[in-house]
């Protein structure tokens, strides 16, 4: 097999075609471009043009200051030059300022006083026999007449518990918690008195010879645990003093959940029945 002799004139280029030199391209050192031929026009309202006139007058004008009416006050000027100094807050000197409590806190402190000195007394009576009092052999024997259990132990804790939470009371110390166990023995006592009793009638609450005094002083405590000491007492500066709420509030419910739960669990007998 045998190939035909290509004719070499198929690859010659035609007489027309003509190499390209890149640099042909390139702009001559003479060729100003489109610069030459572009002119910024100056912009006159008059038609006109003005040789002496800048392009932009405004750039080359300083500004021109804000205008101030020589009869209106500057209130800027008796500004303070550096920040002013703000010291803390201080609510107890705010209230005292206000004079918003009046005898509030007198009254609590003859409140206080008053409840402290009668636990003092009675606890004193049933832990040294003073001033007519049983003493703790007395104490634990009316314990055991009422049902309780651990008389003797419960004998301790009653009378230091009378005369540590009168102390409090007095010194307007931890008065929530002096006032709720306070509250814890008032009740318990109250229970024992009604248990003590056969026939318990409304009007044993209301003469001066049956409950009335220590549901008085239940009332009492209660109050206390809510309100706080005030301000004449060592809890001035706590916040149960200035504004009681919720820690006020947990300490009555402690309270009242000792007291209870002492005399469902050690005596357990329905004074009522």
């Amino acid at each position: 097999m045998t190939a035909e002799p290509q004719n070499l004139t198929d690859w010659q280029r035609p007489a027309s075609a003509q190499l390209v030199d890149p640099e042909d391209d390139l702009p001559s050192s003479t060729y100003g471009g489109d610069f030459e031929t572009t002119a910024i026009p100056r912009y006159n309202t008059d038609g006109g043009s003005k040789a002496d006139q800048p392009n932009f007058p405004l750039l080359n004008e300083p500004e021109p200051l804000p205008y101030v009416s020589p009869a209106t006050p500057n209130p800027y000027a008796a500004a303070p030059a550096g920040p002013a100094e703000i010291g803390p807050y201080d609510a107890e000197q705010q209230i005292r300022a206000a004079g918003r409590r009046g005898t509030l806190d007198l009254g609590l402190l003859v409140l206080r006083l008053g409840l402290g000195a009668l636990l003092i007394v009675h606890g004193l009576q049933k832990a040294f026999g003073w001033w007519g009092g049983s003493g703790l052999g007395g104490f634990e024997g009316s314990l055991a007449e009422l049902g309780y259990q651990h008389a003797g132990v419960l004998t301790y804790v009653g009378a230091g518990a009378q005369i540590g939470a009168g102390l409090l009371l007095v010194l307007g110390l931890f008065t929530p918690v002096a006032a709720a166990a306070a509250l814890a023995y008032l009740i318990n006592a109250l229970l024992g008195s009604i248990a003590a009793q056969e026939n318990v009638g409304f009007a044993d609450f209301v003469v001066p010879t049956g409950h009335e005094h220590q549901v008085t002083l239940v009332l009492l405590a209660a109050a206390l645990t809510l309100t706080g000491p005030g301000r004449y007492g060592f809890d001035a500066g706590r916040g149960w003093a200035r504004r009681p709420f919720v820690g006020s509030f947990l300490a009555l419910l402690i309270g009242i959940g000792i007291g209870v739960g002492m005399w469902v669990l050690l005596n357990g007998t329905n004074p009522l029945a």
